[in-house]
This record gives structure tokens, sequence and C-alpha cells, in this order.
């Protein structure tokens, strides 16, 4: 029984400190949490920095000029690109709750 509950621990303690290793080198690299947006509400600077993060965003996509069109308006409204070409959504609620009016995600 003492084997068992050492083991458990020892594997947990494991879990831990990889997982703290992981967000340490995410961060140390800069693709940790999403940036925000700069403080310009509308106009010529918000549109660069929405194209600059929808290009990061969009490098993979299958169609891309759709995935840069839809990620522009997104970017646009909510003010924030989630990191990574995929998933991430909770890094930007906005971004994440947007919805087509046929009621699928609006924002790739």
């Amino acid at each position: 029984m003492k084997i068992i509950v050492s083991i458990l621990v020892l594997a947990s303690l494991l879990l831990i400190t990889s997982s703290l290793a992981s967000a340490t080198i995410s961060d140390a690299f800069g693709s940790g949490a999403v940036a925000p947006a700069p403080e310009i509400k509308y106009g010529p600077a918000l549109e660069k920095w929405c194209g600059q993060k929808c290009e990061g965003r969009c490098k993979s996509a299958g169609m891309k000029d759709r995935c840069l069109k839809y990620c522009a308006i997104c970017c646009k409204d909510c003010q924030c690109v989630p990191s990574g070409t995929y998933g991430n959504k909770h890094e930007c609620a906005c971004y994440r709750d947007k919805l087509s009016n046929k009621g699928t995600p609006k924002c790739p």
C-alpha cells in the first residue's frame, strides 16, 4: 500500500513540474498569451496590427483568403486574435463567441 501511495505522489509531482516547465518555455519563446491590441481602436494602425496577427493565424489554412477575410473582421470587432494557427480561442472570448448567421463559429 505504501508503495502505491509513493508512486502516485511521485507521478503527480512529475506532472506538476512538467506542466510548469512547458508554461515557462512557451512564455520564453513568445508563444504564450495573446497580445493585446494597440490603444488605437480604429484606423490604419489597427488594420496593420490585425493584418500581422491574421497572417500568423491563417498561415496554414486551406483557404487562406477566406481565413484572412474573417479573421480581419473578427479582429477589428474584438481587437484580439488568439495565438497559433488553430484553437486557443479561450484567449479571446469575443473571438470565440462570434457566430455566423447560421450559428457556426465565424472566426477562424
